[in-house]
């Protein structure tokens, strides 16, 4: 077999795995627990903490959360878990819960516009000594992210950390994040579980108090998997250098006059699920040979290449119905219009634009796009993979794997010209109508894992072990499916 007939199925994820995770900021949440909010909120924003930091801690592969501080204020201000690192710190994390869980729930305070102030100024000056003193690891971000959860009124926070920070050194504050926690009582003319907004800033707006810094509302609704999906915005790629992306569209679709012309829309690509193989303890069915790594160690000079975009080449137009699905394998992709901040705004803008047209006609006429990453060499061969583009209701694409004929294994598939014996249709039958049919079925719930045993929990040193991503029959009374 010819290099050029080859597939190489992970050579468009290179994007995502080699040099992703490079830029990633750390991290200091501020957790507004005040009276009396904090006597509803508590719970659930405890809940919450603890499933993403069993997930955090537990991930493989770079650090997308390298370093992690958390502060609180009751009655006064408290850190209760100075800058750690994330990765394998499941034991130091989960006592940061205990002690915010430990907080009066009753009580006055006072000045909290000032406490709010001294908290983010506290976390920079911390970030500053600990990148003084410790080796940086497997990070390379020199800059920090703070996020404030309250339950105060948004606006009147994020103004009150913007008039008290302004004299302040925030050179090493990338981007402050104030996520205003609604309750239950003020969810009536809201359905979105989080949305952001934009501070408003009609006569503000002319002068920005804290240049440099990035400052951003987000309301999310008061439920354990609304914040928990908010925290998880942090395991996202953060780095923005460059698009990732060049998506190569021919010219017999883009022509609109007598002189066709290809066009290159540049875009970003977002994850939309995480691996299992990244979690310790989870069980495999078969040899685990989704990539080299499994094979080999990895190389650690990959992290410090910058490589170019990657580049697919649309070769075929098809309609969705002549897709079968058991072509398609692995993780899928979001495919978006890039935001990197290198491109002018003409650019970005006439880019977004086609990048629309393009999600518009294949929702409309409902087609997918078969494209082809191809992957040179220097004796002048190539080697190929394809995936298929799928539209969707927003702004974004789908990017899945499509299995080429060197991929597929052989397989004798006997088809049966008989039915099966009555006793075994019948059992099995009987079976299957205890269980209700669904119209529509989204991702099983897994067992919680403040569930399992403390024990089965914990990191040792010397083999880490985390819980796995399993179901039980008879974990929930009710129905373990969630229907949308």
């Amino acid at each position: 077999m010819s290099a050029r007939n080859r597939s190489c199925s992970s050579s468009i994820l290179q994007a995502c795995s080699s040099s992703s995770f490079t830029r990633q900021p750390s991290r200091v949440l501020i957790v507004d627990a005040s009276p009396p909010w904090w006597s509803e909120t508590c719970t659930i924003l405890c809940q919450a903490l603890e499933n993403f930091f069993f997930l955090a801690s537990s991930l493989a592969g770079p650090a997308r959360l390298p370093l992690l501080s958390v502060f609180a204020i009751s009655v006064q201000l408290e850190c209760l878990l100075p800058f750690v690192q994330v990765k394998g710190n499941l034991t130091r994390l989960l006592s940061c819960i205990d002690e915010l869980r430990s907080l009066p729930q009753e009580g006055c305070v006072r000045q909290r516009g000032a406490l709010l102030k001294q908290a983010v100024l506290d976390s920079l000056q911390q970030f500053k000594q600990y990148m003084c003193h410790t080796a940086h690891g497997d990070f390379n971000s020199n800059c920090v992210e703070v996020t404030v959860l309250t339950c105060q009124p948004g606006q009147t926070v994020l103004r009150q950390l913007e008039q008290g920070l302004i004299n302040s050194d925030l050179i090493s504050l990338r981007r402050l994040l104030v996520v205003h926690i609604t309750l239950q009582q003020s969810l009536s003319d809201r359905s979105p579980a989080c949305s952001l907004e934009t501070p408003s800033s009609e006569d503000d707006q002319e002068e920005s108090l804290m240049l440099g810094t990035e400052m951003d509302l987000q309301l999310v609704e008061g439920t354990v998997v609304a914040l928990e999906n908010s925290l998880k915005m942090w395991l996202h790629d953060q780095g923005g250098d460059r698009e990732h992306l060049h998506l190569l569209l021919p010219a017999s679709l883009t022509s609109q006059g007598s002189t066709p012309h290809p066009v290159c829309l540049k875009c970003d690509m977002q994850e939309r699920l995480l691996s299992p193989a990244l979690l310790p303890s989870t069980p495999d069915l078969g040899a685990k040979t989704e990539s080299m790594q499994d094979f080999q160690p990895p190389n650690k000079n990959l992290a410090k290449q910058n490589p170019s975009p990657q580049c697919l080449r649309v070769v075929k137009v098809l309609h969705a119905s002549g897709v079968c699905q058991s072509v398609l394998y692995g993780l899928p992709l979001i495919i978006k219009p890039t935001s990197c901040w290198q491109l002018d705004w003409d650019e970005m803008e006439t880019n977004q634009q086609t990048f629309h047209a393009l999600c518009h006609i294949l929702k409309t006429r409902d087609w997918f796009l078969l494209v082809r990453s191809e992957s040179g060499s220097g004796s002048g061969s190539a080697v190929f993979s394809y995936y298929i583009l799928q539209s969707s209701g927003s702004l974004s694409l789908l990017l899945k794997p499509v299995l080429t004929r060197e991929l597929t294994l052989p397989c004798c598939l006997p088809v049966s010209m008989e039915d099966p014996p009555l006793p075994a249709l019948a059992s099995v039958e009987g079976r299957q109508s205890q269980s209700r049919v669904r119209a529509t079925v989204a991702p099983l719930p897994s067992i919680p894992l403040n569930k399992m045993p403390r024990h089965l929990l914990t990191l040792s040193h010397s083999r880490p072990c985390a819980p796995a991503l399993f179901f039980q029959d008879n974990y929930e009374e009710e129905d373990p499916l969630m229907i949308q």
